[in-house]
């Protein structure tokens, strides 16, 4: 395991490699966003009463995606063959396919599944990264808030459908 230490982070590279991070998660999450966003099926679920507002999707998940690109980043530069690292793919993974598998395919149920590994997976990750660097793993705290409020909604709109 390398240390990051200030000057380490701040080399070109490092620097490069978050901007790589970042543009990746964000483009890709806000891509998959764009063409899965809610249409007439999500509009005709019933929902449960705690169900956000549509508009307040975007801005959560803007940030979110910024947090786990730069956790994901950090572990890179740490450990890039680590499980921690692949816990962070893992859960990217997983991330990426809930959308289409929701609002794309609209299967409630299977949607539910991915949601839940997404959730083990963060939480896996946060454990993970504790004791070796507390700032990636405190930066997965509000993606694993974010996700099981997500369950919890899913879940949810499951059973009311």
């Amino acid at each position: 395991m390398s240390t990051l230490t200030q000057s380490s982070l701040r080399n070109p590279r490092a620097i490069g490699l978050l901007a790589l991070f970042v543009v990746v998660v964000v483009g890709v999450g806000s891509t998959i966003g764009i063409f899965t966003s809610p249409g007439q099926w999500y509009d005709g679920l019933n929902k449960p009463f705690f169900n956000p507002p549509n508009w307040i999707f975007g801005p959560v998940w803007s940030t979110l995606y910024v947090l786990i690109a730069v956790a994901g980043w950090r572990t890179f530069m740490r450990e890039p063959n680590g499980l921690g690292m692949k816990l962070w793919y893992g859960q990217m993974v997983f991330n990426w396919m809930w959308s289409p598998v929701w609002f794309g395919l609209q299967l409630i149920w299977p949607a539910l599944f991915v949601i839940l590994v997404i959730d083990a997976l963060v939480l896996a990750f946060i454990v993970n990264r504790w004791s070796r660097d507390r700032a990636s793993a405190l930066m997965f705290v509000p993606y694993l808030a974010w996700v099981l409020f997500a369950s919890l909604l899913n879940l949810s709109i499951g059973i009311l459908n």
